[in-house]
């Protein structure tokens, strides 16, 4: 039964070896065609053919893991505004001017839009822009994060500002006695606002959630990313990342 089926097989193999053979005698193109077409490939399998394959460089994003901070104590510490200002000066791309120069930055995207994230909301801004540099949106989306699991899924807090150019900041000079004068650490695009009176969207004093957002600053104080003042009179906490 075995040798019925090999010679079958081998017969079947011969069969078609001369049916091509007969195709190619009449058919000049088609042995053309197959020749090329043959010869493509011996010449590939002789190459080598990782040297063809062009190099990829593997770019491993960092994953976040949100601390666990349920037994975690302690209150925000005031950091100097000259720390502020020194970290914008160092951190940032240089101090933003005018409007011009602000889309010119986000146009070569040194400043990045910032949108409502995990754990956070961005107001509509009306004297700052949604805009900062991609490693300060990178701590913010964190504290978004952290935030969210310490208080619940679904919660979130409020940015109020985020990056205002120099102009700007002279302008709010003038209307408020508050704002900085000179130059502002917002203006470098590392610096944003978070109140303190603003949770899921809704205007309270939850004393609880402050002490939790408190919980969240602190911790990121200690790790060294933040700087931090608790603005009393604008209800919010000033943020600028080291």
């Amino acid at each position: 039964m075995k040798k019925t089926g090999l010679f079958l097989a081998v017969s079947f193999l011969t069969f078609l070896s001369l049916g091509s053979l007969a195709m190619v005698s009449y058919q000049p193109d088609l042995k053309r065609q197959l020749t090329e077409t043959y010869t493509s490939i011996l010449e590939y399998t002789g190459k080598n053919k990782a040297d063809e394959l062009p190099e990829v460089e593997l770019v491993l994003e960092e994953i976040f893991i949100p601390p666990d901070l349920k037994s975690f104590k302690g209150r925000v510490r005031k950091d100097y505004y000259s720390k502020h200002l020194n970290a914008a000066e160092k951190n940032g791309p240089t101090l933003i001017s005018d409007e011009n120069q602000l889309l010119q930055l986000i146009e070569d995207g040194t400043l990045v839009e910032v949108k409502s994230g995990r754990g956070y909301e961005v107001e509509k801004l009306t004297h700052s822009h949604p805009y900062m540099t991609q490693e300060a949106k990178k701590v913010l989306d964190e504290l978004g994060q952290t935030f969210e699991v310490l208080v619940g899924e679904g919660s979130f807090f409020t940015v109020t500002s985020g990056t205002r150019t120099a102009d700007q900041q002279k302008k709010l000079t003038r209307r408020n006695r508050n704002a900085t004068k000179g130059n502002s650490s917002h203006s470098y695009g590392v610096s944003f606002d978070i109140s303190y009176i603003r949770f899921n969207g809704e205007k309270s004093w939850d004393y609880k959630k402050q002490k939790q957002l408190e919980k969240v600053l602190r911790h990121f104080q200690d790790e060294g990313k933040i700087y931090v003042i608790k603005e009393r009179k604008q209800n919010c906490f000033h943020i600028t990342v080291r």
